[in-house]
């Protein structure tokens, strides 16, 4: 039996009437709400998963900070 081949996720932008400019700006939105680039920076380089637990609390830890001194201004 053959396995089955899992559908190809890349990016694809058809190009229109050698509209190439419309083709590019529309492949560069593409690419920047699926976060593809973020990813790629996330992986340029291995990092433990403690420190990748680590920065996530660290992220949580000041999110939770910020939105307590936006309701504190609230009040008042």
């Amino acid at each position: 039996m053959a396995r089955k081949q899992k559908p190809l996720t890349g990016l694809k932008v058809d190009v229109r009437n050698n509209n190439v400019e419309y083709a590019l700006k529309k492949f560069k939105r593409m690419v920047k709400e699926s976060e593809l680039m973020v990813e790629l920076r996330n992986r340029s380089y291995y990092e433990k998963p403690s420190m990748v637990k680590r920065e996530k609390k660290n992220l949580q830890k000041s999110r939770h900070k910020y939105n307590q001194m936006k309701d504190n201004n609230r009040d008042y």
